[in-house]
C-alpha cells in the first residue's frame, strides 16, 4: 500500500509542471477595444519557468510584448505597447482558451480578449 501511495504522490509531482507548461504556444486573438470595436491577431506565449513566461501580441497592425505568469486557472500579463503600459488578467478555461479583461495605465475602461490555442 505504501508503494502505491508513493507512486501516486510521484505522479502528482511529475504532472504539476505539465499543467503550467500547457499554457505555452501560439493563440488566435479576438477582442474588443475600450470603445467596443473589435480586433484580431495572434499571440505567442513562451515559457521561461514552470510558472512564468513572455508573451508577444500581433494585433490590429501593432505589436506588444510582456511578461506573464500562471497560477492555477488565473493567467496575467503586464505589457508595453509603444509608450503605453497595460495589464491583462485572464481565466484559463478547460478547453485551453484564455478569457480576459485588459486595460492601459491612466485610461478609464477596459477591453476584452480571448486567446484560443492554434491547432
Amino acid at each position: 500500500m505504501r508503494k502505491f501511495m508513493l507512486s501516486l504522490a510521484m505522479l502528482g509531482i511529475v504532472s504539476m509542471p505539465a499543467a503550467a507548461q500547457s499554457i505555452g504556444g501560439t493563440y488566435t486573438v479576438s477582442g474588443t477595444n475600450f470603445d467596443g470595436s473589435s480586433y484580431g491577431g495572434e499571440a505567442t506565449i513562451t515559457l521561461t519557468s514552470e510558472t512564468t513566461c513572455t508573451i508577444h501580441w500581433e494585433t490590429g497592425g501593432s505589436s506588444s510584448d510582456g511578461i506573464c505568469m500562471r497560477n492555477d486557472n488565473a493567467f496575467s500579463a503586464g505589457y508595453v505597447m509603444g509608450k503605453e503600459i497595460g495589464l491583462v488578467a485572464y481565466k484559463v478555461e478547460d478547453d485551453g482558451s484564455l478569457h480576459g479583461l485588459w486595460t492601459i495605465a491612466g485610461k478609464d475602461g477596459n477591453g476584452t480578449e480571448r486567446l484560443a490555442p492554434k491547432k
